[in-house]
């Protein structure tokens, strides 16, 4: 067995010769098959980076999908944060007004509620009470029956202008000439309508109202009401005039309880902001068992019935 070998490397010169040994060509050998190795182990480490990167890659698009996502996601989020905020300063706003404007309804008819009171209870007490001097207003005679009325005569003993004496008048005669609209104080239904001739108030016209109350209007040119018709209050009924015992265009106006004459100046005074006046100024009505049937009246209308309303046949004659 050869122990060396010998490497002859020629150029255009010279030749030169290297002897390699056994030993030599295996240390070349092993070498060679250390770098081969090395270069292998990169190849794999190389190929494994690689789907790794390639992993990472994927995973990085698919964070910045959701982070792109998300970002929209919080833009909206914003925008209806935005819109809300928004609609809760304008409920702010509106509660505020509510409450101011709840609070001066409240001075108006008379409430004094706790502060702790919540604002719901606060405008179910006042709508409430406000309904019920609505329905008192209503029904029971109050306001002037002239657009613009001015008292030329009021009520109680006085000289009476056309007949020699002292007489009670028992009513207030407002100025008006002829052919001035009259509207009806209150609802109610039309008891008298016509010239009644030996009362000396001409043409007249009489309505009756809820709890015992009844108005009179005469000296009346025109009657646009009919007995028996049911009126509203403000409902034109009629226009003044001169008509029977007066010695100048006028309108003589009565408000009686029970068939007594009251003053009708506590009535006609008598509105939603001024409610305690006629209570304060006219103590022949009954007022505290009045104000219990009215709420009586409208506990029963809050309250839904369990019967059906009666047929035709039940309520008929």
């Amino acid at each position: 067995m050869r122990n060396h070998y010998q490497i002859t490397v020629t150029d255009c010169h010279r030749a030169r010769h290297y002897t390699l040994t056994q030993l030599m060509r295996r240390a070349a050998l092993a070498s060679g098959g250390a770098v081969g190795a090395v270069f292998l182990g990169c190849l794999l480490v190389i190929y494994a980076l690689s789907g790794r990167v390639e992993k990472l890659d994927t995973n990085l698009t698919q964070l910045k999908d959701r982070n792109t996502a998300t970002l929209e996601r919080n833009t909206e989020l914003l925008e209806r944060q935005a819109e809300l905020t928004a609609q809760v300063d304008a409920r702010a706003a509106e509660l505020i007004a509510l409450s101011d404007d709840l609070e001066q309804l409240e001075t108006i008819i008379g409430l004094n509620p706790p502060p702790t009171l919540p604002v719901a209870e606060r405008i179910s007490v006042a709508s409430h009470t406000a309904f019920e001097k609505r329905l008192m207003l209503s029904s029971i005679p109050s306001g002037y029956p002239l657009e613009q009325a001015t008292v030329t005569s009021g009520f109680g003993m006085r000289e009476h202008p056309v007949v020699e004496g002292t007489r009670l008048h028992g009513g207030v005669d407002l100025r008006a000439s002829i052919g001035t609209q009259v509207t009806a104080t209150a609802d109610g239904v039309v008891e008298y309508a016509g010239n009644n001739v030996g009362s000396g108030m001409g043409k007249m016209i009489k309505i009756v109202h809820n709890y015992g109350f009844s108005t009179i209007f005469a000296h009346l040119s025109e009657i646009d009401v009919t007995v028996g018709q049911y009126v509203t209050q403000g409902e034109p009924i009629g226009r003044s005039g001169n008509s029977g015992l007066s010695e100048a265009p006028h309108l003589h106006y009565e408000v009686r309880y029970l068939g007594r004459r009251l003053n009708p100046g506590s009535f006609m005074d008598w509105s939603f902001e001024r409610y305690q006046t006629v209570f304060e100024q006219e103590e022949r009505v009954q007022w505290q068992s009045l104000a219990r049937s009215v709420r009586s009246k409208m506990r029963a209308m809050d309250q839904p019935s369990s019967r059906q309303a009666p047929s035709l046949s039940a309520i008929s004659p």
